[in-house]
């Protein structure tokens, strides 16, 4: 099930259980978990994109791993909301995740990025280590504006 709705979301996931949020690139894929509670997103790695197939496998192994009951995967919208060519191609990477099983909310995220990215220059982090960060640090923040929204 791909929803875009929380409400109908948190009816198809456990009252409790881990979620994986994504932040799905052309070149990459931030990660990140949220806790049994829903209360707060860590970020953890980004995965260097390579076949779907292979990424599949990376994100199964995540999954089994962490006991994700559900994934939130940023959607890429323009700033009107219309969906842009990026935004289907985050929709058709959704909807070939639906084997694993689990229910999937597509969130907004917009400005995502760039308010890590000022997060993480107001923190002094060095532009190499951002690079390194940006992806799976946006993963949390989509993460946590979907869990603060399920929780409400």
């Amino acid at each position: 099930m791909i929803t875009a709705a929380a409400p109908d979301f948190a009816a198809h996931v456990p009252n409790a259980g881990r979620l994986m949020g994504l932040d799905v690139g052309t070149k990459t894929i931030g990660v990140a978990f949220c806790d049994v509670n829903w209360s707060f997103a860590t970020p953890d790695k980004t995965i260097i994109r390579k076949k779907f197939s292979t990424d599949l496998e990376t994100l199964k192994t995540l999954i089994a791993h962490n006991n994700i009951v559900g994934l939130v995967v940023g959607l890429p919208l323009n700033m009107d909301g219309s969906d842009s060519p990026r935004t289907q191609s985050t929709r058709a990477f959704a909807r070939n995740l639906l084997p694993l099983g689990l229910p999937i909310l597509l969130w907004d995220e917009r400005w995502s990025t760039a308010a890590v990215e000022r997060a993480m220059i107001a923190a002094d982090v060095s532009r190499a280590k951002r690079a390194e960060r940006i992806d799976s640090a946006a993963a949390a923040f989509i993460l946590q504006g979907a869990i603060d929204a399920l929780t409400r």
